[in-house]
């Protein structure tokens, strides 16, 4: 009587592996990590390195200019405004877009990323065009803060748009109209409901409006004014420490305005993660 006939290959499918792709393999380990570290830890190490070329005490007093202070005081000031009005307002197009239909409905949401596509230094030019000294609707806002504010509210409103949206779209509505069905004013079904489901992709959209308002340049270049201690932004300070050949206090400001966008965004994460785990509990 012949022995029974197994299958001696390995498992998982051909050479022991599995043939889904639910893991990464070390070259792709590799991969990634090498080129990370090309595209972004070897220029943070390299200006890093910069800032410190006179040592501590250069580090320090650079960062501690009067007008480096004064210019990372407006920067960071005018930034914030503008992530506060774009969790506001990002929040609201992006409800509109998902929850409500209308004409030309398409071209509102294609124009959204018009910003991500359009030359900073444009959007500066039209600005001031249209808020400058010759401005067609007499309203002069140039070479003032809320021209800045303008501006970079401009570039970076696809941010919190863009990161609000889907997650309204896969929000279960069951549960909204549960809560009008029992008698939940809009205002407590927003709050309640809504609201907290939202709440990680907005500070995840205002994080990213944040961290590119403080690095921003071309957007306000024209329509700022670049006046010291009043309108002047961080990236114009930089610039102009590059051209009195100053690149050792250009550094050191780079590196504060990493800094702050790292403490921020890692900030923001870790509430939005606390956020999602509080959610899940509930759930």
């Amino acid at each position: 009587m012949s022995a029974p006939v197994t299958d001696s290959s390995p498992p998982g499918g051909f050479l022991g592996r599995s043939r889904t792709f639910s893991g990464v393999s070390p070259l792709g380990v590799g991969v990634a990590a090498l080129w990370l570290t090309v595209i972004v830890l070897l220029p943070l190490a390299a200006i890093t390195a910069q800032s410190f070329a006179d040592g501590w005490s250069g580090f320090f007093d650079a960062v501690t200019d009067p007008n480096a202070l004064a210019t990372l005081r407006i920067t960071v000031l005018v930034s914030v405004v503008v992530a506060a009005i774009n969790m506001l307002f990002g929040t609201i197009i992006a409800w509109v877009l998902v929850r409500d239909d209308f004409w030309g409905k398409g071209f509102v949401n294609a124009i959204i990323d018009l910003p991500f596509a359009l030359p900073t230094i444009v959007a500066s030019l039209v600005l001031l065009s249209l808020y400058g000294p010759n401005s067609p609707i007499d309203i002069h806002l140039n070479a003032t803060k809320p021209a800045l504010v303008i501006a970079l509210t401009f570039v970076t409103l696809p941010f919190v748009v863009r990161q609000v949206q889907p997650v309204l779209m896969e929000l279960d509505t069951d549960v909204e109209e549960a809560a009008a069905v029992l008698g939940a004013s809009n205002a407590t079904t927003w709050t309640r409901i809504v609201l907290p489901a939202l709440l990680p992709s907005i500070l995840t959209g205002a994080g990213l409006a944040f961290t590119r308002a403080i690095g921003e340049f071309g957007s306000v270049v024209l329509i700022g004014g670049n006046i010291p201690g009043e309108t002047q932004v961080a990236s114009q300070y930089i610039q102009q420490q590059i051209e009195v050949d100053d690149p050792v206090s250009a550094a050191a400001v780079s590196v504060m305005l990493l800094l702050t966008a790292f403490v921020v965004l890692l900030a923001l994460r870790m509430v939005g993660r606390r956020q999602r785990l509080r959610e899940e509990h509930d759930q």
